[in-house]
């Protein structure tokens, strides 16, 4: 990448963040922003203010649906700096998305460098509350106005920032979740393992369903023979049998490779618990809940770390998991993750970079 301009902003007021802190609602002032042709590559980075997408009404992005994104986090540190976590392993995806969506690769050290550079510039937004964190969003999009189905000759790459509470409003406490019998959310060689927008679009209905019948997550089967599980929701999800072994969908092609659900792969060992990636058949796996040998369900993903499940519907029946209640073995990797996440304890994985700033001490306002 060339040198990222930094354009002037006029709004220099303090920040104030609202009590209690929502989810992805409120942004930052400034984002990144840079462009691609095949003349010229991806050129003219800068930030500077946020602001509207200039995008044609023929921009592909809205007729082709061409489009990826990520989601990382920077985190507040005990001693006021902060901590991004594998912003890289994001970078990687997000090219292995790019390849699978027909668009131009990007630079792992510049997908790196512009989250960097704006995060230091904004890192007076980064909250300090707990379970709070700055949530990073990179985004590429088809700008080229054509109705030509190919793919587009002209991207634009922007990054904006959120200081966000907990993904769920009620923080570390167990969810519903309901296994979707109609909608599937995709299918073995299609976009499953991509991070591209029209994965969550088709995810909705289904979602809405199980929302309006009391459940806060989906329970995804395979989209071939609608037995294996494969996602919850927008995360990944494991289960733990006997109180300790942790399973988890084996990568099937339709499952988003999630870097919280590497991560937890890698810890949990440390800590001593096995785990295993295996086709998990949800009948199976009821039954096994049913007689106590799953005596947990969590689901894994960058926007709630871990999520405990206390209950799974099934063909119109509830069946709940262990006592209901948050077991040890997801606490232990809430913990265990998430105090690396925050510098509160070493990070033996070296997946966390420190950026010299200092984070604010302020009291937030009232909302």
């Amino acid at each position: 990448m060339t040198a990222i301009r930094i354009e002037p902003l006029s709004d220099h007021s303090p920040v104030q963040l609202p009590d209690p802190l929502p989810f992805g609602r409120i942004f930052t002032r400034r984002m990144f922003l840079q462009r691609w042709d095949p003349t010229r590559g991806w050129h003219d980075a800068a930030i500077g203010p946020r602001r509207p997408l200039d995008l044609d009404p023929g921009a592909q992005i809205l007729h082709a649906g061409q489009a990826i994104f990520e989601g990382t986090k920077a985190y507040a540190r005990p001693d006021g700096r902060v901590n991004l976590f594998r912003p890289d392993a994001n970078a990687l995806r997000f090219n292995r998305s790019a390849e699978r969506m027909a668009m131009p690769a990007l630079p792992v050290e510049s997908f790196v460098e512009a989250i960097e550079a704006l995060v230091r510039l904004e890192h007076e937004w980064v909250p300090t509350g707990e379970g709070s964190s700055l949530y990073i969003r990179p985004v590429m999009a088809a700008t080229e106005p054509t109705f030509e189905v190919r793919a587009a000759r002209e991207y634009v790459h922007y990054v904006v920032l959120s200081p966000a509470g907990p993904f769920f409003a009620s923080g570390f406490q167990p969810v519903g979740v309901q296994v979707a019998e109609e909608h599937i959310r995709a299918a073995r060689g299609g976009t499953g393992a991509a991070k591209t927008p029209g994965n969550y679009a088709a995810s909705l209905a289904a979602s809405e369903r199980a929302r309006a019948n009391g459940y806060q997550q989906v329970l995804w089967l395979d989209a071939v023979e609608r037995r294996y599980i494969e996602e919850a929701g927008a995360m990944n999800v494991a289960f733990v049998y006997d109180g300790r072994e942790i399973v988890t969908p084996a990568l099937s092609g339709s499952i988003l490779p999630g870097i919280t659900r590497d991560s937890i792969l890698r810890l949990a060992p440390d800590l001593g618990y096995p785990v295993r990636e295996a086709r998990l058949d949800v009948d199976a796996v009821v039954a096994d809940i049913d007689a106590g040998r799953v005596t947990e369900v969590f689901c894994m993903g960058t926007a709630a770390v871990i999520v405990p499940v206390g209950r799974i519907g099934h063909r119109g029946t509830d069946h709940r998991v262990g006592d209901g209640n948050a077991g040890p073995v997801a606490q232990a990797m809430y913990r265990s993750l998430t105090d690396i996440q925050y510098g509160r304890v070493a990070d033996p994985y070296g997946w966390t970079r420190v950026l010299d700033v200092q984070v604010p001490v302020r009291e937030r306002a009232v909302a």
